[in-house]
């Protein structure tokens, strides 16, 4: 399944993940993977709208985070040491 995630300033389509899931997994876990898979092939998620995204235990040391809304985003037990 394809997953768009947003710019948060302009809306445009900053990355497409392709993720693996059932069709009625919760859009916050399906959002988390999408984010999680744009991590891994290292795309800047730098202003992306990652709200309402559960990234509950991801790794996302390093990210480039700066400017991306966070609001509402499951970020416990996740590691953003030097994001």
């Amino acid at each position: 399944m394809k997953y768009p995630v947003h710019n948060r300033f302009t809306g445009a389509v900053q990355f497409t993940a392709d993720i693996d899931c059932a069709k009625d997994t919760p859009a916050s876990i399906q959002f988390g993977l999408a984010v999680k898979c744009a991590l891994k092939s290292g795309a800047s998620l730098s202003g992306a709208d990652l709200s309402g995204a559960n990234l509950y235990g991801a790794d996302l040391s390093g990210a480039d985070l700066y400017g991306a809304n966070l609001s509402r985003t499951d970020l416990s037990r996740a590691d953003l040491s030097g994001a």
